[in-house]
C-alpha cells in the first residue's frame, strides 16, 4: 500500500564522517547559499580547508556544491544526498574549527538555523512525507555525560583552550 503524502515517516540519517572532521549543519532558503558560505569560509583569513553542499528544495533539486577541497566537497555532497532534506546545507571543515566561522555563517541573510556544529558521532532524525520530502526534525549529537567535572578536569579544559590559541 502506497503511503499518504501526509504521512510523516521517521528516518534516521548517520553522517558519515570517517575522519571525525568538524562540521556544520544548517538550514536555508536560496539557491545562492553555497555561494554566499563559500565566501564567508574563504574570507575567514585562515588556512581553513572545505567543502560545501546545500539540497535545492524546488526546481531542479539538485544538490549544489563547492569548495576549496576536493574531499572535504565529496564528503558534503555524499552526506547532503543521503539527508536529502529540502534546503539543508551541510559544510565540512579541516584546518579550523567551527567557533571560528559559525557567527559569520549564522549572519549570512538566507541561513535560518544551525542544527550543530560538531565533530562528533551525528544522527539526523529525519521527517518524511511521501517519496519527495524530507525535512530535519532534530540532531544527536555524540553521547551521553558519564560524570561531573572534577577540579583536574577543570583544569585540563582550562589548559586544552590555551593550547589551541582559543584563550590567553
Amino acid at each position: 500500500m502506497a503511503s499518504s503524502p501526509h504521512t510523516l515517516k521517521l528516518e534516521v540519517v548517520e553522517i558519515d564522517n570517517p575522519k571525525e572532521l568538524n562540521f556544520i549543519l544548517g538550514h536555508s532558503h536560496f539557491i545562492k547559499t553555497v555561494e554566499d558560505i563559500y565566501e564567508v569560509l574563504v574570507q575567514s583569513g585562515m588556512t581553513l580547508k572545505f567543502g560545501i553542499a546545500f539540497c535545492e528544495a524546488s526546481g531542479d533539486r539538485k544538490v549544489r556544491f563547492d569548495g576549496n577541497d576536493e574531499e572535504l566537497t565529496n564528503l558534503a555532497k555524499q552526506n547532503a544526498m543521503k539527508l536529502g532534506a529540502g534546503h539543508s546545507f551541510i559544510v565540512f571543515l579541516d584546518k579550523g574549527f567551527p567557533v571560528s566561522v559559525l557567527n559569520a555563517i549564522k549572519a549570512v541573510p538566507e541561513v535560518c538555523r544551525i542544527h550543530c556544529a560538531t565533530a562528533n558521532p551525528t544522527s539526523i532524525i529525519v521527517g518524511k512525507l511521501g517519496e519527495e520530502r524530507k525535512g530535519i526534525l532534530g540532531v544527536i549529537d555524540g553521547f551521553c555525560p558519564l560524570d561531573y567535572e572534577n577540579e583536574h578536569d577543570k583544569k585540563q579544559r582550562h589548559d586544552f583552550l590555551r593550547m589551541i590559541g582559543y584563550k590567553r
